[in-house]
């Protein structure tokens, strides 16, 4: 498989509103709060949220090291679908995207992760893993008395 065409989707169903998530996703000081898997602390977020816009999320990885996400916003539908261009520094130099999409069904989203134009199978996995921890991170985060308060 060529570079251009590896991708990967993750998914999970959560008990909150995709109005609840969509503000936990966007909102820096909340996205801040659970961003990240287990052992990386997100260390700052800064979003612009609009078309065109650029956001930064700087993570402070278990062995010391900081690695910077950075992009643009291509797609906004507020709760309902973020499309955004990926960049990490270290990292591969060619911009990958991330569409995430929060899908109501009733009292629950799910929030559906496709990330795409991956360098190469390590770093797809590498994602995969980050992926599912920032859900659970989100999960935990949203679902905990200590949340995100009601809308």
């Amino acid at each position: 498989m060529t570079a251009a065409k590896l991708r990967l989707e993750v998914r999970r169903t959560i008990d909150a509103s995709a109005a609840r998530l969509f503000e936990a996703w966007t909102t820096p000081r909340l996205l801040e709060r659970w961003w990240g898997p287990a052992g990386v602390r997100c260390t700052g977020a800064e979003l612009d949220l609009r078309v065109g816009g650029r956001y930064r999320i700087v993570n402070l990885l278990p062995d010391g090291r900081e690695l910077v996400i950075a992009g643009e916003f291509l797609e906004i539908e507020p709760c309902e679908k973020l499309v955004y261009t990926w960049s990490s520094a270290p990292g591969p130099s060619e911009l990958e995207q991330v569409t995430v999409r929060f899908e109501a069904h009733g009292a629950q989203t799910e929030v559906v992760i496709v990330h795409e134009r991956v360098a190469d199978e390590a770093t797809r996995r590498s994602h995969a893993d980050g992926w599912s921890g920032c859900l659970d991170g989100l999960d935990e985060f949203v679902t905990s008395p200590h949340g995100l308060t009601p809308l």
